[in-house]
Protein backbone atom coordinates (compact mmCIF):
# COMPACT_ATOMS: atom_id res chain seq x y z
CA UNK A 1 0.00 0.00 0.00
CA UNK A 2 1.63 3.52 -1.02
CA UNK A 3 -0.97 5.83 1.36
CA UNK A 4 -0.63 5.59 5.16
CA UNK A 5 -4.45 6.26 5.66
CA UNK A 6 -5.16 3.21 3.83
CA UNK A 7 -4.34 0.95 6.39
CA UNK A 8 -5.85 3.61 9.39
CA UNK A 9 -9.09 2.20 10.88
CA UNK A 10 -12.31 4.30 9.59
CA UNK A 11 -15.27 4.80 11.23
CA UNK A 12 -15.54 4.84 15.16
CA UNK A 13 -13.23 2.61 16.07
CA UNK A 14 -13.11 4.88 19.86
CA UNK A 15 -14.04 1.27 21.61
CA UNK A 16 -11.63 -1.07 19.88
CA UNK A 17 -8.86 0.69 18.87
CA UNK A 18 -6.00 2.11 21.23
CA UNK A 19 -2.41 3.31 21.49
CA UNK A 20 -0.05 3.01 24.40
CA UNK A 21 1.15 6.28 24.94
CA UNK A 22 -2.97 7.33 25.26
CA UNK A 23 -2.80 8.90 29.13
CA UNK A 24 -6.40 9.09 28.72
CA UNK A 25 -8.02 5.69 28.01
CA UNK A 26 -8.92 3.25 30.26
CA UNK A 27 -8.98 3.40 34.07
CA UNK A 28 -6.60 4.84 36.20
CA UNK A 29 -5.32 3.63 39.15
CA UNK A 30 -2.40 3.92 42.08
CA UNK A 31 -1.03 0.51 42.79
CA UNK A 32 1.39 1.82 44.77
CA UNK A 33 4.31 4.44 45.47
CA UNK A 34 5.65 4.67 41.71
CA UNK A 35 3.28 2.58 40.23
CA UNK A 36 0.77 3.64 37.98
CA UNK A 37 -2.08 1.59 35.69
CA UNK A 38 -4.48 2.74 32.88
CA UNK A 39 -7.06 -0.38 32.41
CA UNK A 40 -8.64 -1.41 29.72
CA UNK A 41 -11.90 -3.79 29.87
CA UNK A 42 -12.77 -6.20 26.89
CA UNK A 43 -15.31 -8.54 27.29
CA UNK A 44 -13.62 -11.65 28.32
CA UNK A 45 -10.23 -10.25 29.36
CA UNK A 46 -8.73 -6.96 30.52
CA UNK A 47 -5.46 -5.43 30.03
CA UNK A 48 -3.63 -3.29 32.09
CA UNK A 49 -0.70 -1.32 30.87
CA UNK A 50 1.83 -0.66 34.33
CA UNK A 51 4.27 2.34 34.46
CA UNK A 52 7.14 1.87 36.91
CA UNK A 53 9.27 4.41 38.38
CA UNK A 54 12.93 3.02 38.63
CA UNK A 55 13.17 0.94 41.77
CA UNK A 56 9.97 1.23 42.52
CA UNK A 57 8.51 -2.12 44.17
CA UNK A 58 4.79 -3.97 44.10
CA UNK A 59 3.65 -5.76 47.07
CA UNK A 60 3.56 -9.13 46.94
CA UNK A 61 -0.23 -10.61 46.28
CA UNK A 62 -2.58 -13.01 44.24
CA UNK A 63 -6.05 -13.08 42.64
CA UNK A 64 -7.95 -15.81 41.12
CA UNK A 65 -7.25 -14.49 38.08
CA UNK A 66 -4.97 -15.73 35.21
CA UNK A 67 -2.13 -13.19 34.59
CA UNK A 68 -0.09 -12.54 31.91
CA UNK A 69 2.88 -9.95 31.54
CA UNK A 70 4.80 -8.33 28.89
CA UNK A 71 7.61 -6.17 29.44
CA UNK A 72 7.78 -3.53 27.03
CA UNK A 73 10.46 -1.13 28.07
CA UNK A 74 13.06 -1.19 31.15
CA UNK A 75 13.99 -3.89 33.51
CA UNK A 76 12.99 -5.45 36.80
CA UNK A 77 13.09 -8.61 39.17
CA UNK A 78 9.51 -10.87 38.90
CA UNK A 79 8.79 -12.31 41.57
CA UNK A 80 6.79 -15.07 41.62
CA UNK A 81 5.85 -18.14 44.33
CA UNK A 82 9.43 -16.84 46.30
CA UNK A 83 11.06 -17.19 42.87
CA UNK A 84 13.32 -13.86 41.62
CA UNK A 85 13.65 -13.83 37.59
CA UNK A 86 15.10 -10.98 36.43
CA UNK A 87 13.24 -9.33 33.31
CA UNK A 88 13.80 -7.03 30.66
CA UNK A 89 12.45 -5.82 27.41
CA UNK A 90 11.12 -8.28 25.20
CA UNK A 91 10.23 -10.91 27.88
CA UNK A 92 7.00 -12.16 28.99
CA UNK A 93 5.61 -14.41 32.01
CA UNK A 94 2.28 -16.23 33.00
CA UNK A 95 0.81 -16.18 36.13
CA UNK A 96 -1.72 -18.47 37.12
CA UNK A 97 -4.46 -17.88 39.22
CA UNK A 98 -3.54 -18.13 42.64
CA UNK A 99 -0.04 -17.77 42.82
CA UNK A 100 1.53 -15.26 45.11
CA UNK A 101 3.55 -12.65 42.75
CA UNK A 102 5.23 -9.13 42.62
CA UNK A 103 7.23 -6.85 40.33
CA UNK A 104 10.27 -4.83 41.67
CA UNK A 105 11.27 -2.36 38.67
CA UNK A 106 15.47 -1.42 37.76
CA UNK A 107 17.39 1.40 38.03
CA UNK A 108 15.48 3.00 34.67
CA UNK A 109 11.84 2.14 35.63
CA UNK A 110 9.71 -0.08 33.20
CA UNK A 111 6.55 -0.55 31.49
CA UNK A 112 4.35 -3.48 31.52
CA UNK A 113 1.63 -4.65 29.95
CA UNK A 114 -0.63 -7.26 32.34
CA UNK A 115 -3.01 -9.17 30.47
CA UNK A 116 -5.99 -10.51 32.98
CA UNK A 117 -8.83 -13.36 32.32
CA UNK A 118 -11.22 -13.67 33.45
CA UNK A 119 -11.69 -9.64 34.34
CA UNK A 120 -10.37 -8.80 37.68
CA UNK A 121 -13.31 -7.39 39.42
CA UNK A 122 -11.24 -4.44 41.84
CA UNK A 123 -9.90 -3.19 38.48
CA UNK A 124 -12.93 -2.13 36.79
CA UNK A 125 -13.42 0.74 38.98
CA UNK A 126 -10.32 3.64 39.65
CA UNK A 127 -8.72 3.73 42.68
CA UNK A 128 -6.09 2.58 44.27
CA UNK A 129 -4.16 -0.60 45.64
CA UNK A 130 -3.53 -3.98 43.55
CA UNK A 131 -6.61 -5.19 45.25
CA UNK A 132 -10.39 -3.59 46.41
Amino acid sequence: MSDEAEVAPTGDASDTFFHLDDREIGIGRVLADGITTRIVVGDESMLSIVEFEPNSRGSIHHHPEEQWGIMLEGSGTRIQEGTEIAVRAGDFWRTPGGISHGFVAGPDGAKVIDVFAPHREEYSTAGSGFSA
